[in-house]
C-alpha cells in the first residue's frame, strides 16, 4: 500500500521518559487499528527523550545487551521498544521518530522500512547529505549509520514505526551503557565508533540535537510523500491507552525482562542470519534440552523461532534431533538461512553451558557479534 497524501496528524515533544515515550508511540498504533471505516492519516511524532534513555529491541535480551549498573549510575531509563532492531541510547542529541499508519496487507517488513526511511532521508537531502537504506533497518551515509529503523504491527491492524536519527552521539556514555565487548571495538573505541556509525554534527561541522533536526525531518516527510504536516494533539482515547500501557506494560520490570533467559544453567552461542543477529540460549539437563530462547534484533515476531523453541524443550541433546528440528520449524523460510549455521549455533551453546548466563553484545551500532573465545 502507499501512504496517502494531504494532511497527516504532526506530534512532538521533547524530554519524555522512556515509558510515557513508548506508551504514546504504541497508543497511536492502536488508534489507527481501531478506527472504523476508511484508513485514518498517518500521524508523524518527532521528539526526544531525556537524557539518557536505553532501549532494547524487542527481541532482545536486556541482560545481554544493557550494562544495568553503569545505567543505574547514571540514572539512566531503560526499556524496551515494541519495535525490533538492536539496542539504543536515546537522549536530546537524538531524534525520536515515530509514524503510526494502517497495516498493508501482505507487505514485507523490509519494503515498509525502506518506504518509512525515505523521508528521513529526504529531510537530510535539504542538508546535502546522502543518506541510503540498506541491509534490512538502517540509513547510511557513506556506509556509516546514520539511523536505525524498525516496527511493529499493533492488534487490530495499525502499525508502529520507529526510528533514532543521529543528530549527535555522545560515545563515552554510549559505551558505558550498552554492552560491547573491547575486543569488538578494536584498537580503540573512539575509532571503531567512527568507522560504523555517523552523526549529522560530524556530516555537517555544526552541532545539531534531536530538537533542530525535528523541522528538517519533518520537511523530508512532507516532500517525499506530499503531506501536510498539520501540529495535533493527543485524543483522549489516546492520552488514557497510554496511561494504561505505562501501568500494565512500560512500568513493569517483567515488560523489560521479556526476553530475558531463565535463572538456570544456561550457555549462548552468536549466530548471523538473513533476519538478522541472533543468540541461542540453551539450558540443559544432562543430555536433555530443557528450554531454548532465541533472541535477537529482529524487526517482526519471529513466530517460527517460538515454534523452535517448543520443539526443541525436552529434547535429546543431539545433533540430528536439533537438525530435525531446525528444519520442520523454519527451513522453508529463508529470513533464517542457513539452517546449518543455526544447528551450529544451537550445539555450541548447548556443549558449553555454564552457571550463568555469559553476557553477550549487540547493539544497534554495534549489530555483528562475535562469540567470545
Amino acid at each position: 500500500m502507499t501512504w496517502p497524501a494531504g494532511r497527516w496528524r504532526l506530534l512532538g515533544g521533547d524530554g519524555v521518559a522512556a515509558a510515557e515515550g513508548l506508551a504514546t508511540d504504541e497508543a497511536l498504533a492502536l488508534s489507527q487499528s481501531a478506527s472504523d471505516g476508511a484508513d485514518p492519516a498517518p500521524t508523524l511524532r518527532l521528539y526526544t527523550y531525556r537524557d539518557h534513555c536505553v532501549l532494547v529491541g524487542r527481541y532482545q535480551n536486556l541482560g545481554a545487551e544493557v550494562d544495568l549498573d553503569a545505567c543505574a549510575r547514571r540514572g539512566a531509563d531503560v526499556n524496551r521498544r515494541p519495535t525490533g532492531g538492536g539496542a539504543i541510547i536515546m537522549g536530546r542529541d537524538q531524534l525520536g521518530v515515530a509514524m503510526a499508519v494502517p497495516a498493508g496487507a501482505g507487505e514485507h517488513p523490509r519494503q515498509v522500512l525502506e518506504r518509512f526511511s525515505r523521508g528521513i532521508a529526504a529531510g537530510l537531502a535539504t542538508l546535502g547529505i546522502d543518506a541510503v537504506f540498506r541491509g534490512k533497518n538502517d540509513l547510511a551515509v557513506d556506509g556509516r549509520k546514520v539511523a536505525g529503523l524498525g516496527l511493529y504491527q499493533a492488534p487490530g491492524g495499525g502499525m508502529l514505526l520507529h526510528s533514532s536519527v543521529l543528530a549527535d552521539l555522545d560515545v563515552e556514555v554510549m559505551l558505558d551503557v550498552l554492552e560491547i565487548p573491547a575486543a569488538k571495538l578494536g584498537v580503540t573505541a573512539g575509532r571503531a565508533v567512527a568507522e560504523r556509525v555517523t552523526t549529522l554534527s560530524r556530516l555537517t561541522g555544526t552541532r545539531w540535537d534531536g530538537r533542530s533536526l525535528a523541522e528538517v525531518v519533518g520537511r523530508g516527510f512532507e516532500q517525499e510523500f506530499k503531506a501536510v504536516l498539520e501540529p495535533g494533539v493527543l485524543t483522549v482515547e489516546e492520552q488514557a491507552t497510554s496511561a494504561r500501557l505505562v501501568r500494565d506494560r512500560y512500568g513493569s520490570p517483567a515488560w523489560w525482562n521479556e526476553q530475558s533467559p531463565r535463572d538456570e544453567a544456561m550457555a549462548s552461542a552468536v549466530v548471523r542470519l538473513k533476519a538478522g543477529v541472533m543468540r541461542v540460549f540453551v539450558a540443559r539437563s544432562g543430555d536433555t534440552i530443557k528450554s531454548l530462547l532465541l533472541t535477537g534484533d529482529f524487526n517482526v515476531a519471529p513466530q517460527r523461532l517460538v515454534a523452535l523453541e517448543e520443539s526443541l524443550r525436552w529434547k535429546r541433546f543431539d545433533a540430528a534431533t536439533i537438525a530435525t528440528a531446525i528444519e520442520s520449524c523454519v527451513g522453508a523460510d529463508e529470513d533464517f538461512a542457513p539452517v546449518d549455521a543455526l544447528v551450529e549455533a544451537v550445539l555450541e551453546a548447548g556443549a558449553t553451558v555454564t552457571q550463568t548466563a555469559p553476557r553477550r553484545s549487540g547493539s544497534c551500532y554495534f549489530p555483528e557479534v562475535e562469540t567470545p573465545t
